[in-house]
């Protein structure tokens, strides 16, 4: 924070007292741009700091007290973690001299620039950077709304959906059938559904072991598939059964009340049915003029800043990012990224074109992990792999190895969730 005002410094001297902390205020305000960003998850919370750290006031908007993650949430639906270990809090984001507003941010007004409050209340900004996840589209699946994910939960925002899903689950009758409805691309964390079809399965195979899992997928390919599928074969066999979009997998109707996905061919009816529905970008997004008709964020590749509005930047799930994938890896590499771009515009220079990383680990087992990673950068418009950067677990590895991932996946997430929240 060298070479700026540091706001603390003033409030805590007992010379200068409160008149002191007024001016000091009132000199940062004409002197510090004013960066605005809503939303404080993996994405926020980094992109905060860094701004913060640059020497900018910053606020960071964010409603919720504490913010639960969705990495590993997977491994608390299979009784392997309790949920509290997904929880944080920003009171670290807040003692770096972040300005932390708890409320909702309802709308963007990209003329006057200025975000709107839930109270009604507005925050200046010479740069705005949306950070707002996901939303659930409740519009994009025939019978299936908020009101049916009370009994069909999603669990795709982590939280009492995550629960919900875990009792559903415990309470099941050994024998049972759950089922998996994974949707079509985009949307939130690629390996997800299969990942958690894993644990599930791991679940099951100690606790249940004669019931089934059915996965039914709006696609023909996913991410790790191959990986996945031997997986299964070597620790789950004749458990998982996934049908492909060609052979009829995509549901296209939802009888809540009956626990019944309907398929173009078939009608499947499980003991616990997960549907995980289309997604768009966060509500504010769609408030603030970012969001195309897909539902999600067109940004520059360089700075991340909007192809639709001018001065307001989108990062995360939020973002069409082009091969880069929705996960909390990227959304905290972009933060980065995008608090470097902010940084350099507001100075009057020329961001450089940036390489961004990915890596996302998935478990199949407690000591059973399979990753894959990925190196991006800006070509034509569009964030594009770099070739050969990247790649997946091999596809023949001994067990230890396979331990030695799973290893890795417990202390990357403790890694970056203490960078962005401790």
């Amino acid at each position: 924070m060298a070479g700026v005002l540091n706001r603390r410094t003033f409030l805590g001297s007992a010379v200068l007292g409160a008149t002191a902390a007024a001016v000091s205020r009132r000199v940062v305000a004409q002197t510090s741009p004013r960066v605005v960003v809503v939303g404080g998850g993996f994405g926020g919370a980094t992109c905060a700091r860094e701004l913060r750290r640059s020497g900018f006031d910053v606020t960071l908007v964010e409603a919720s007290q504490i913010y639960t993650a969705c990495p590993f949430s997977n491994a608390v639906i299979a009784g392997l973690r309790p949920i509290e270990d997904q929880q944080f809090k920003l009171d670290a984001v807040g003692r770096e001299g972040v300005d932390i507003v708890r409320q909702q941010a309802t709308r963007v007004d990209s003329q006057a620039r200025h975000v709107v409050l839930a109270d009604g209340s507005t925050l200046a900004y010479d740069r705005l950077v949306l950070s707002p996840g996901i939303d659930i589209r409740f519009d994009g699946l025939p019978g299936y709304d908020e009101a049916a994910s009370a009994t069909l939960p999603h669990a795709w925002k982590a939280g009492e959906q995550t629960t919900l899903l875990r009792r559903q689950i415990e309470a099941m009758d050994d024998g049972g059938t759950v089922i998996i409805a994974a949707p079509a691309n985009p949307f939130r964390c690629p390996p997800g559904p299969y990942e958690r079809a894993s644990l599930i399965a791991y679940y099951l195979k100690t606790r249940k072991p004669r019931s089934k899992i059915l996965i039914l997928d709006a696609k023909d390919t996913f991410s790790k598939q191959s990986l996945f599928q031997a997986a299964w074969q070597e620790l789950y066999p004749g458990m998982i059964e996934w049908v492909s979009l060609s052979l009829g997998g995509k549901v296209i109707e939802v009888d809540a009340k009956s626990r019944t996905l309907i398929t173009d061919f078939d009608r499947h009816t499980g003991d616990v049915v997960n549907v995980i529905p289309p997604q768009r970008a966060g509500a504010i997004a769609q408030a603030a003029g970012v969001a195309d008709r897909s539902g999600w964020c067109p940004i520059d590749p360089v700075t991340f800043e909007s192809r639709l509005q001018p001065n307001i930047h989108v990062i995360g799930d939020a973002a069409i990012a082009g091969g880069m994938p929705k996960s909390a890896f990227s959304a905290n590499a972009q933060g980065k990224v995008c608090a470097a771009a902010v940084t350099s515009l507001l100075r009057g220079q020329t961001p450089a074109a940036p390489k961004l990383i990915n890596t996302c680990y998935s478990l199949v087992a407690p000591e059973y992990g399979i990753s894959v990673a990925g190196v991006y950068h800006p070509v034509n418009g569009v964030l594009a792999d770099v070739e050969g950067a990247g790649g997946v677990s091999p596809a023949k590895a001994p067990p230890s190895f396979r331990e030695q991932e799973a290893a890795y996946a417990e202390a990357w997430f403790r890694t970056i969730t203490t960078e962005v929240f401790g």
